[in-house]
């Protein structure tokens, strides 16, 4: 009975199965989506292919980052009210939602862009942008300044073996079909099934201690507004929110393009092979926890590991712009180890400059604001890619790589100011 108690207080069990899910849905998605464009041509173009399979990703993605700002909003101020769980379970049920439509494409071979809808679904239910704010605010609430940081790397670690598992299992889901179930359902309905689960964890489970909800009013009670120290704060702030966008244009930009790179030749991947590439990605997770882990041992700065990472990303993606076989793919993501860390290491950051009932907001300003910028380089990277798609396909890798090298200058500066605050705090104690 006092571990059901316990487990009803974290939010892991939740963010285990809703990545796993995802993954399920993400492999499924895509699959789908390189069926039909293949079937749409008759004989069959790559170049045409790619570029319909590229126009599809750019309209979902799009919709996926537009849609969701003013929910996000709305459900990010109830968060910060004391209603933790609203912003974590209005977007459960849109993805529940929207991720059972792909059943129904599957199964009654609906048109592919009636899967348009569903990141109009999630997204007018505050999509990722709540959902994950959510889930950081309750993990940030709960955990003292000095171990947010690493309590933060963790939920991602799991977020990320979840992925992980998911994507190995996704391809061969996928192929697996009976007469009366056409290929794809299985994943579709699994996916669907899980996050049905996690609606229900999280509405009749899951429990914000009052705890929990006390050491957010005790912080309040000692800060005026969202900044909770010197006016110097907004610098680091501002620092750190635009170090964060610069990177996570970089990342997403240059991902969404590898999801469509891998399906072309030289490569030329089946589901099998998008799954374990899925599952590469997603073994980054655990890699940059053990290396956060590391870093944390020899006393490193937060400035100093975001920059780690951004460094090894900015060096893998570089290298994916030469890659032409399975094994240069591998050796360039094995490179982009430790690629995840600076994400968690800025929520951190950004927390610890914030009131404790205002972390639902700043998480959610923060996931909006790298949706607005996608808004504007999403398409900018899908027709960057497709008119170098017969000279260059790889220019965009070295584009994300240039922009990553521009992210590291912010955080530069605020490694620089909190080192000489913290070295002024010593000897305002002494």
């Amino acid at each position: 009975m006092a571990f059901l108690r316990s487990v009803r207080k974290h939010v892991e069990p939740m963010v285990f199965c809703a990545q796993v899910a995802s993954t399920f849905f993400d492999t499924g998605l895509q699959m789908v989506v390189k069926q039909r464009c293949e079937n749409a041509t008759s004989p069959s173009d790559p170049q045409e292919d790619q570029k319909a399979i590229a126009n599809f990703y750019m309209t979902f993605n799009m919709l996926a980052k537009f849609i969701p700002i003013l929910p996000a909003l709305v459900l990010a101020r109830i968060g910060d009210r004391g209603y933790r769980r609203i912003p974590i379970i209005v977007p459960l049920i849109g993805y529940f939602l929207s991720r059972a439509l792909l059943i129904l494409v599957i199964r009654l071979e609906w048109r592919i862009e009636v899967m348009y809808a569903a990141p109009v679904i999630h997204g007018l239910c505050g999509g990722f942008s709540s959902y994950w704010a959510g889930v950081m605010a309750l993990v940030s609430i709960s955990t003292s300044e000095e171990d947010r940081s690493l309590r933060i790397m963790r939920t991602e670690l799991l977020y990320g073996v979840a992925g992980f598992l998911g994507s190995l299992a996704s391809g061969h889901l996928f192929q697996m079909y009976t007469v009366g179930m056409k290929q794809g359902v299985l994943l579709a309905a699994l996916s669907t099934a899980l996050y049905f689960f996690c609606l229900l964890y999280a509405t009749c489970i899951l429990q914000v201690s009052r705890l929990t909800m006390d050491s957010a009013e005790r912080r309040e009670s000692t800060s005026n507004g969202i900044i909770t120290h010197s006016g110097q704060d907004r610098v680091v702030i501002a620092l750190l929110f635009s170090g964060g966008i610069l990177y996570d244009v970089a990342v997403a930009g240059g991902i969404e393009i590898l999801s469509i790179y891998v399906l072309k030749t030289p490569l030329e991947w089946g589901a099998k092979e998008v799954g374990y590439g899925n599952a590469a990605g997603s073994l980054i997770f655990i890699t940059s926890f053990l290396g956060m882990k590391v870093f944390t041992r020899f006393a490193l700065s937060d400035a100093s590991m975001i920059m780690i990472g951004m460094v090894s990303f900015m060096v893998g993606i570089y290298f994916m712009t030469f890659v032409t076989t399975t094994a240069t793919y591998y050796l360039a993501r094995s490179v982009t180890l430790f690629a995840l860390i600076p994400m968690p290491t800025i929520r951190s950051l950004l927390s610890k400059q914030v009131s404790g009932t205002s972390y639902g907001m700043t998480f959610v300003l923060l996931q909006l604001s790298f949706r607005l910028a996608s808004l504007a380089t999403t398409p900018i990277y899908t027709k960057i890619y497709e008119s170098t798609l017969d000279t260059f396909p790889g220019f965009v890798f070295t584009l994300s790589s240039i922009i990553t090298f521009f992210s590291i200058m912010p955080i530069s500066v605020v490694g620089c100011r909190t080192a000489r605050q913290g070295s002024y705090e010593r000897i305002q104690g002494n």
